[in-house]
């Protein structure tokens, strides 16, 4: 039998470089150029309740601040909707957050800009613990703004904050 002795150097592959750093260059293109920006969809400027209460003094606002009770029945479907202690009217759950959007609307008015109502108006909303989450988000939704006729967004509230939760027991 005989062993053949044969050169390593050949056997070894050699990778083009060239061409990949091609197609990442393609890609990266290609996607910069394909990449929309667009508003956020449900981007809220919301505070969450802190774990301790902080002391501070801050200066009272213009708006006083909208409090907006939810109260959930005992299968956590939306039983009331209170503003300021006045219940909402409706008979749907879609009539009471109409009600509600409008009350903030002729709060606030219509007028949007610098130094406008909608940057001072803050809404803190008081929930059940049992309530279904989409009650909570069809509350924000009619609070922090609408589409328009001509498709742009006009914001009402951005200030939008929560009570801490209720004790379920």
């Amino acid at each position: 039998m005989k062993i053949r002795n044969y050169d390593k150097e050949h056997d070894k592959i050699e990778l083009q470089m060239t061409p990949m750093i091609d197609i990442v260059f393609q890609l990266l293109v290609f996607f910069i150029m394909t990449f929309k920006i667009i508003t956020q969809e449900g981007d809220f400027n919301i505070k969450m309740p802190l774990a301790a209460v902080q002391q501070s003094n801050p200066e009272p606002p213009s708006v006083p601040p909208v409090k907006v009770r939810l109260r959930a029945s005992e299968e956590g479907i939306l039983a009331a909707v209170v503003m300021n202690d006045r219940v909402m009217p409706g008979d749907t759950v879609g009539d009471k957050f109409t009600y509600l959007h409008n009350e903030i609307l002729g709060m606030l008015g219509d007028e949007v800009g610098p130094g406008s109502l909608q940057e001072e108006a803050e809404v803190e909303f008081d929930c059940d613990y049992g309530l279904h989450y989409r009650y909570v988000i069809e509350a924000i939704t009619s609070v922090s703004g609408y589409i328009n006729q001509e498709g742009q967004t006009v914001k009402l509230v951005e200030r939008i904050k929560f009570a801490p939760p209720r004790d379920p027991g």
